[in-house]
């Protein structure tokens, strides 16, 4: 088997709904002061689906974990009854908010991790609104990453390049997409990325050349 059924079946958007009905079963959970606070809100929402989202996976999940460096690559991972690893990179989107570019991760190191076809990097994006004194959510996105259109997705000049989703009020998926084709179109979009940072980086160098000379003109002070 070199896909997962989990993913290349409707299973994953059985799961979307139960994480979406899971939190719209939630009692409040943000006080009126922190209500506001988008930083708040995902600290929030993402505590709570580490707790239950192996809950929420059922049989599919033989090995679960939610304890993670703050940096790291995950905030849950878990093999599933097929011997598939994922990793889920948790994010809260504010639907009322105008515009948020979250990174997703590292090319270079999503490059290494999908070398193993058993390895998925996954999003899992819970998008909510404010109304009177709660937090109502209005859809969860459980995808691997390879179905995020490179229509809604830009790369952000951090180290080797971070993926990032470009508007999270506008998230393109392409279901059941193929990993290889998806690669293939983020090398494509290096190849067009790289070459406009070394750009960039030789406008910065020729700048302080000049700003090199400004000094070395100048009269030392007496």
């Amino acid at each position: 088997m070199t896909e997962s059924r989990l993913f290349f079946s409707e299973a994953y958007q059985t799961i979307q709904q139960r994480t979406l009905d899971l939190l719209n079963a939630q009692q409040t959970f943000l006080s009126p002061s922190t209500l506001h606070s988008t930083r708040a809100a995902g600290d929030a929402i993402e505590s709570i689906l580490a707790s239950s989202f192996d809950r929420i996976l059922g049989d599919w999940s033989t090995d679960y974990s939610a304890s993670f460096a703050r940096r790291a690559m995950a905030d849950i991972a878990f093999t599933d009854v097929d011997g598939f690893y994922y990793v889920v990179d948790v994010k809260t989107h504010r639907s009322d908010t105008r515009f948020n570019m979250p990174n997703l991760t590292s090319v270079e190191r999503l490059s290494r991790f999908h070398e193993d076809d058993k390895n998925y990097f996954v999003l899992l994006m819970a998008s909510y609104q404010l109304e009177k004194d709660r937090a109502v959510f209005t859809e969860v996105k459980f995808v691997p990453i390879e179905f995020l259109s490179w229509d809604c997705l830009t790369i952000g000049a951090l180290g080797w390049g971070q993926i990032q989703i470009a508007n999270s009020n506008r998230i393109e998926i392409k279901p059941h997409y193929g990993r290889k084709q998806w690669m293939l179109e983020l090398c494509d979009v290096l190849m067009d990325f790289y070459p406009k940072e070394i750009g960039k980086i030789t406008a910065r160098i020729e700048h302080f050349e000049k700003v090199r000379q400004f000094w070395l003109a100048k009269p030392d002070s007496t």
